[in-house]
This record gives C-alpha cells, sequence and structure tokens, in this order.
C-alpha cells in the first residue's frame, strides 16, 4: 500500500512538461535575424521588458502606448508561432498569422491563425487575452515556462489543423 501511495504522489510530478528551450535566446534570434534590432538592443529591449517592476511602466508610459504594446506583443508572439511551424509540414501556401487587438485598459488580444493556402477555412490555433504591461517576470524560467506553454498550445493546434485539412483535401478528392 505504501508504494501505492508514494506512486500517485510522483505521477503529477512527472507529467510535467519540460521547457526545452532558452526562449529569452531564441526571442533575442528572431528580433536579430529579422532585421529589426541588432543584438545588443534586442537583449537590452527583452531584458527591460520582461523583467522589472509590474506594470511595465516602458509600455504605460509610452507617449505611443498603442504602437509599443502592439510591437511588443508581436515580438513576444510572432516568433513562438514561428517555432511551431518548423518541425511541421506546412502544406504548400499555408502560414501562420498572429494578430492583435491591443488595449490599453484591460486584456488585449493576440490570435493565432492557421491559413492553409487553400479554399479551406481559417483556423483559430490559439486566442491569448493578456494585460501586456502585466508581462512582467521574476526571472527566465518564469519567461522559459511561460513561452514554452504557449509554444506547446500552438504546435499542438496546428498539428491538428494540417491533419483536418489533409483529411478535408482527402475526402474531397474522393468526391
Amino acid at each position: 500500500m505504501k508504494g501505492l501511495l508514494i506512486l500517485a504522489k510522483k505521477a503529477p510530478a512527472s507529467r510535467k512538461q519540460r521547457v526545452t528551450r532558452n526562449w529569452i535566446a531564441y526571442l533575442c534570434e528572431s528580433l536579430v535575424t529579422s532585421g529589426v534590432m541588432p543584438t545588443w538592443e534586442a537583449a537590452t529591449y527583452l531584458t527591460e521588458n520582461l523583467f522589472g517592476e509590474k506594470p511595465n511602466p516602458r509600455l504605460l508610459s509610452a507617449t505611443n502606448s498603442y504602437e509599443v504594446t502592439s510591437q511588443f506583443l508581436q515580438r513576444l508572439y510572432h516568433p513562438l508561432a514561428e517555432a511551431a511551424t518548423r518541425g511541421s509540414a506546412l502544406p504548400e501556401g499555408a502560414v501562420l498569422h498572429v494578430f492583435t487587438d491591443i488595449s490599453l485598459t484591460g486584456k488585449s488580444a493576440v490570435l493565432v491563425v492557421y491559413v492553409s493556402g487553400n479554399d479551406h477555412p481559417h483556423q483559430l490555433l490559439m486566442l491569448d487575452a493578456v494585460k501586456a504591461w502585466e508581462l512582467v517576470f521574476t526571472d527566465s524560467e518564469d519567461v522559459n515556462r511561460w513561452a514554452e506553454e504557449r509554444y506547446r498550445r500552438i504546435k499542438s493546434a496546428l498539428t491538428d489543423a494540417i491533419r483536418s485539412t489533409d483529411r478535408h483535401t482527402l475526402l474531397a478528392e474522393a468526391s
């Protein structure tokens, strides 16, 4: 009986998803390779916006806070969506789009949408409601957990969407 109790206590811990990437480095690399900013500026940008005071004073006090918030959310979520496409066999012409609906007083919406490239309807992969100015983390492990969770949600939904689109295409061709 003791063995069963110990096994039951260990089960939830073994189900925890492991973080597989250093997401801060990945986000930084994405900003650099996309030409948005040089390495030193990207590292400073992420450090200043991901760590520190909550709420993030840089987002709240900006004179153009709508644009700054939109850029910030795109710079966080777009690389996660891009990472989810790697290793997936995206059909030709298929893409993921990241949309933001910014709220300066409440939660902004971040949508990741799969566009198959065919005549199939677009599929929503993730809707994340977030107060951008509260996306402040205590340490890099918190950032990595946050990013990994969203990456896995997008990746899982993308895999399902590709299967669904492929299945519909095969059924249409068979008809």
